[in-house]
C-alpha cells in the first residue's frame, strides 16, 4: 500500500497554490488489487506557499514593524518624560518656595517673588498637560504589551501551520518528490479504463486550434505553445509556463518557415512536428534555432481534406506522440480510406512501421495513441465517447465504451501527454485537460 500513501501524502501538502498542487493523472490496480497511482508532480523551484501562509508572513511583517516603530516611540516618550516630570517638580518647588516668601509682605525680596508667582500662574496650565502626557505614555506602554500578545499568537500559528521556511518546504517536496519517482518506476504502461471530466485550463482563440508541452522536456521546462486555427497560419504562440499561460497573454511569436494543415501538431524533444499546407509534406521544425532540421512526404496519405476526421479542417494527418515516441494517424486510397497508423523516426521522419485498420478516418472524431495502442472517438460533438482501440502490440483492435465529457460541444483536438498522463484538448475555443485512468501491470 505505499503507493496509496504516497498519494495520501500528497494531498496533505497543502502548502501550493492550486495550479502547483500535486495531481493524481491516474489511478489503478495491481494483479493483486493493490492500489497504485501515477501522478504528475509541481516542480519543486516553482511550488510556492498558499495564500493563507503569504498573508501570515505578511501581518507577521507589520507586526514587526509595528514593534520597532513601537521601541522607538517608547525610548522617545521615556526620555521625554522624564524631562517633563524634572519640569513638573521644578514648578512644584518653586510654588512651594513662592508661598513661604509670601508671609513677608514688606521685604523688596517678596515684591520680587510676587512678580515671578504672577509669571509662573501662566505656566500651571502645564500641569494638567503633563498629565495627558504621562497617561498617553501608559497608554503606549499598553499598546506595546498587546502587541507582544499579538506576536506570541502569531508566533503560535506560524508553528501549527509548520513548514514555513521555504528550504524546510523545499526538502519535504524533493523527498515525496523522488517517492512518487519510485512509485511511478515500477508502472508499466496500461490500458485506458477511464477519462476524467476536463479542467478548463483557458478560454480563447477560435473555434479550432491546439495547444501542447513537450513530453520531453527537463522538469524545470514548462514551456506551452498554441497553435490557433487550422490551415493556413505558420504563426506559434510560445508561453514561458503553463501558469503564464493560464494567467496571462504574455507570450513570444514564433513564425513558421510555411503554414500547417489541420490541429495535429506535436512538440516533441525541443521540435515542433507538423503538416505542411496543401501537402502530405511532414516538418520538423526547432525550436531553438528556428530552422527547419527535416522534411519528408509521408507516402500515399490523403490530404488537403481528402481523408479527415468527421469534423474536417484539413484533419488528414495527426501527429500523436505517447510512451513509445512519435506517431503518425492518416489514411490512403490502398487501404480504403482506413486509418493507417504509422512509427515515425524523431529524428528522420521515416516510417518505422505502419498498421492497416478497419476503421473509415472520415468516422472517426479525433484519435490518439497511449502506450502503443490508438484510441477513437465516435464523434466530435454532443455525446462523445472512445468506441475504438487499436493495439500495435497484439493488432488486434477492440471496441470499447468509454464516455468523455464534451463540455462545449466540438473537439478539434484531442493528444495525450506521456509526461502528464493526461489528454489535452482543444473544445470549442477552450484549452482543457482531461486526466486519465490506466490498468497499470506492476513489473
Amino acid at each position: 500500500m505505499e503507493e496509496l500513501n504516497v498519494c495520501v501524502l500528497l494531498l496533505m501538502v497543502g502548502l501550493c497554490a492550486p495550479e502547483e498542487a500535486w495531481q493524481v493523472y491516474s489511478s489503478a490496480q495491481d494483479s493483486v488489487g493493490r492500489c497504485v497511482c501515477t501522478v504528475v508532480t509541481p516542480q519543486h523551484n516553482v511550488c510556492s506557499r498558499d495564500g493563507r501562509t503569504n498573508q501570515l508572513l505578511q501581518l507577521l511583517d507589520k507586526v514587526g514593524n509595528m514593534s520597532r516603530s513601537l521601541l522607538l516611540l517608547e525610548q522617545r516618550t521615556h526620555r521625554d518624560l522624564q524631562l517633563v516630570e524634572r519640569m513638573e517638580e521644578q514648578l512644584r518647588g518653586a510654588e512651594q518656595r513662592f508661598r513661604q516668601v509670601e508671609d513677608g509682605q514688606h521685604s523688596a525680596t517678596a515684591r520680587q517673588y510676587k512678580a515671578m508667582k504672577s509669571k509662573m500662574e501662566e505656566l500651571r496650565p502645564l500641569v494638567p498637560l503633563l498629565e495627558s502626557f504621562r497617561a498617553e505614555a501608559v497608554l503606549v506602554q499598553s499598546f506595546k504589551e498587546e502587541l507582544n500578545n499579538l506576536s506570541l499568537l502569531l508566533g503560535e500559528l506560524q508553528h501549527s501551520l509548520g513548514g514555513l521556511e521555504q528550504q524546510q518546504l523545499h526538502s519535504r517536496v524533493l523527498h515525496l518528490e523522488e517517492r512518487l519517482r519510485s512509485c511511478m518506476q515500477r508502472l508499466a504502461c496500461g490500458k485506458l479504463t477511464g477519462i476524467s471530466e476536463p479542467i478548463t485550463i483557458k478560454t480563447s482563440g477560435s473555434r479550432f486550434g491546439s495547444w501542447m508541452t513537450d513530453p520531453l522536456a527537463p522538469p524545470t521546462d514548462t514551456r506551452v505553445w498554441y497553435m490557433d486555427g487550422y490551415h493556413n497560419n505558420r504563426f506559434v504562440r510560445e508561453y514561458a509556463s503553463m501558469w503564464d499561460f493560464m494567467s496571462s497573454d504574455n507570450y513570444t511569436s514564433v513564425r513558421l518557415p510555411h503554414p500547417w494543415s489541420g490541429t495535429g501538431q506535436v512538440v516533441y524533444n525541443g521540435s515542433l512536428y507538423f503538416n505542411k499546407f496543401q501537402s502530405h509534406t511532414l516538418i520538423r521544425f526547432d525550436l531553438r534555432s528556428s530552422l527547419i532540421l527535416r522534411s519528408r512526404q509521408l507516402d500515399f496519405a490523403g490530404y488537403n481534406n481528402m481523408y479527415h476526421y468527421s469534423w474536417g479542417g484539413h484533419s488528414d494527418i495527426d501527429l500523436m506522440v505517447d510512451e513509445g515516441g512519435l506517431w503518425a494517424v492518416y489514411a490512403t486510397h490502398q487501404n480504403a480510406g482506413n486509418i493507417v497508423l504509422s512509427q515515425l523516426n524523431p529524428d528522420t521522419l521515416q516510417v518505422i512501421r505502419s498498421w492497416m485498420t478497419n476503421h473509415p478516418k472520415r468516422s472517426a472524431g479525433e484519435a490518439f495513441m497511449i502506450c502503443g495502442t490508438l484510441y477513437v472517438t465516435n464523434g466530435y460533438s454532443g455525446g462523445t465517447k472512445v468506441y475504438y482501440a487499436f493495439s500495435t502490440n497484439s493488432s488486434t483492435y477492440e471496441y470499447i465504451d468509454l464516455p468523455i465529457s464534451n463540455k462545449y460541444s466540438h473537439l478539434s483536438m484531442l493528444d495525450y501527454n506521456p509526461r502528464d498522463r493526461a489528454l489535452y484538448a482543444w473544445n470549442n475555443g477552450h484549452q482543457v485537460l482531461y486526466n486519465v485512468t490506466l490498468y497499470h501491470i506492476i513489473q
